[in-house]
């Protein structure tokens, strides 16, 4: 779009580039920029119009986005132009994902690089690998306290073994995926360090103050993240003497993104890790970009507006970098980090489904899924071009915050029905096989949340406990039952390491001074490749999990009406344990595949008379497209095993 003042300012900025960068064929950046620059300059305006040095940190961005552009290599300016051209390329269903530590799933960045035939084998081409920024030892939060943006802890290697595995993967066509921590940095990051020593530039970089004035109004507000471990939102910094916001932990200072140079900053990080061969960034803690006294520092508009303009800059300069939005906030918060735009993703192209993750967890728990398909009833849209993560497990814990007029709607009482989860996946019930550990109990209010690994979640460390056959393969079954979801419901499907071997707990956390006060740990185990060997090992666990995730990917690849284009019709049916949905090839309609979930440990019928008014003939017959047979069907009835499920098509 063509506006005169915006463009005025572009000319005036172009001719006052540096000569360094007039210099470069700037073709694709020059044609990308004018067609963004209306956008970006609104957008910088309306954070920051009313600073006296606005077009002098206009002229910053714009050669800020220009050197990452030149930086830019001849490969990752090919890989652009062909997601340009294709720009819809993230929604296919050929995409598996899988998150992992580096020294989870390796040894090292290096030794990573030696690991890619084990994605390769099961059919993972999406591989997030969690947070490997230079981070405090003791005082790392996981790796999302960052003391560099540009170096690796060395821990894990360094810049070059990172380089290695992106051209790795990208012979393989493997998406990389990195954490950029947006939010905050560490107190031993660089810039906390100037600000503690009295430069005033850089203690504009956060949230700085002489005395409790400022933060006791913001704490009127602000919820506290962790209650029981960082009580309130701001510390004192004893050789600074002043207090500085720290949301999340006392070494977690908070950026201010209501001075553009941190804007600038961050942006610059962004593409220099797009420029390492990152093809998707998920940016950290987005929620709690923008600070505003008398809110809650959540989901504020103008976090909104900085993800936007991130994504224009970025599109400038790298437009085939993807981005994640972190934002384990309600599904109606949620779904704004997309934008607001009625097609295209103006801020985010890829956000957390933690709702669904939640919700599977409480079918499992009931064996029932009412609570499951009212909070799927009640997911808004996506975007047309955007998607979702689909996830049983990650690294974080386990919250159970479904909307209570969800839990009302399903006939449950919200407070009782959530003290019921936490109990259950504990095992405080004798008839619960679960192994979790219960995370940041809130004692005023009640409110927990839930460590452990998917395993033991499902029941298969009890059962090897007790070397009990039928327990085992039931926690199997529950681990196929909730991938087969994740697989087919419409998104990206993410896999946590170790979930496709079943890796139970990892209690020796708690001999780790870093992590013994944070059973989170429990669930981020280091995997034992000789035990990995047993998925090759016809009757183990391992053979028995891995081969079968491996072949539901594998189907899943084949089967276009996985793909992610708003293309799922949710289906009630008159029995409480069961959930039923149609996928539909968007450009085909009538190519269809019926989903359908048992989460019962009995068996249970589908009455397919009513699927008649989806077009279904109940008369029909179906072909499992998993097990490849033909389910068993009588007097317009078809049956599931507990906890079975079917990928059906009509024949």
């Amino acid at each position: 779009m063509y506006e005169q003042v915006s463009h005025s300012l572009l000319n005036a900025i172009l001719d006052d580039l540096k000569p360094e960068i007039r210099r470069q064929d700037l073709r694709h950046f020059y044609t990308r920029l004018g067609a963004n620059f209306y956008a970006i300059y609104s957008l910088f305006f309306n954070l920051y119009g009313h600073r006296e040095d606005f077009k002098a940190q206009m002229l910053r961005l714009v050669e800020t986005m220009a050197k990452g552009y030149i930086d830019r290599s001849a490969e990752l300016e090919r890989v652009d132009i062909e997601r340009e051209q294709n720009h819809n390329w993230f929604l296919s269903q050929k995409w598996v994902g899988m998150a992992l530590y580096t020294n989870g799933f390796a040894d090292n960045l290096a030794d990573l690089a030696t690991k890619i035939s084990y994605f390769q084998e099961l059919g993972i081409n999406l591989v997030h690998i969690m947070p490997i920024l230079m981070c405090p030892t003791g005082k790392s939060d996981g790796g999302y306290a960052v003391s560099d943006f540009r170096q690796i802890d060395d821990r894990l290697g360094d810049l070059n073994d990172l380089r290695r595995v992106a051209e790795e993967f990208r012979k393989r066509d493997i998406l990389l995926v990195l954490d950029i921590v947006m939010n905050h940095t560490s107190d031993e990051h660089d810039w906390a360090a100037k600000a503690v020593e009295g430069d005033k530039r850089y203690q504009d970089y956060y949230f700085v103050f002489d005395n409790r004035e400022i933060p006791d109004m913001f704490e009127q507000t602000m919820p506290q993240i962790f209650p029981e471990s960082a009580p309130g939102n701001f510390t004192w910094n004893e050789k600074m003497q002043k207090w500085v916001m720290t949301v999340f932990q006392h070494y977690q200072w908070d950026l201010n993104y209501s001075n553009p140079e941190v804007f600038i900053e961050m942006l610059d990080i962004i593409l220099f890790w797009a420029n390492q061969g990152v093809d998707i960034l998920r940016l950290d803690a987005v929620a709690f970009l923008w600070k505003k006294i008398g809110s809650s520092c959540q989901n504020e508009r103008n976090a909104h507006l900085i993800l936007q303009l991130m994504k224009d800059c970025c599109q400038v300069t790298a437009p085939g970098v993807l981005f994640i939005a972190e934002a384990i906030v309600t599904p109606l918060e949620v779904i704004k980090y997309f934008g607001e735009d009625a097609i295209i993703a103006k801020e985010c192209e890829i956000a957390y489904n933690a709702t669904l993750m939640a919700l599977l967890w409480d079918a499992i728990a009931t064996q029932n899924t009412k609570l499951l398909y009212q909070g799927v009833k009640n997911l808004p849209a996506k975007l047309e071009r955007a998607t979702w993560l689909n996830y049983v497990r990650c690294h974080d814990d386990i919250g159970f915050g479904f909307d209570d007029n969800d839990i009302r709607a399903a006939g449950y009482d919200p407070y009782a029905h959530r003290q019921f989860l936490v109990n259950y996946f504990s095992g405080q019930f004798e008839a619960s096989p679960a192994r979790g550990m219960v995370f940041m109990r809130n004692e005023t209010t009640g409110d927990a949340r839930i460590s452990g690994s998917l395993a033991s979640l499902a029941g298969l460390e009890a059962g090897q406990e007790m070397n009990d056959q039928g327990l085992i393969d039931t926690a199997i079954k529950k681990i196929l039952l909730l991938h087969s979801l994740i697989l087919s419901f419409g998104g990206i499907p993410l896999l946590y390491n170790g979930d496709a071997l079943g890796v139970v707990n990892d209690y020796g956390y708690r001999d780790d001074p870093g992590k013994s006060d944070d059973n989170r740990w429990i669930h981020r185990p280091k995997i034992n490749w000789d035990r990995a060997e047993l998925r090759k090992k016809q009757g183990t666990t391992e053979f028995a999990l891995f081969n079968a995730i491996k072949k539901m990917i594998a189907i899943r690849k084949e089967i276009s009406a996985f793909a992610d284009f708003n293309n799922r019709e949710l289906v009630e049916v008159d029995n409480p344990h069961l959930l039923c949905f149609i996928r539909f090839n968007h450009d085909r309609p009538s190519e269809r595949i019926l989903v359908v979930a048992n989460f019962d440990a009995n068996p249970q019928y589908l009455d397919l008379y009513l699927l008649r008014s989806r077009g279904i003939d109940p008369f029909g017959q179906f072909v499992d497209l998993y097990s490849g047979g033909k389910p068993a069907q009588y007097d317009r009835r078809m049956v599931l095993q507990g906890y079975q499920f079917y990928w059906l098509t009509e024949i």
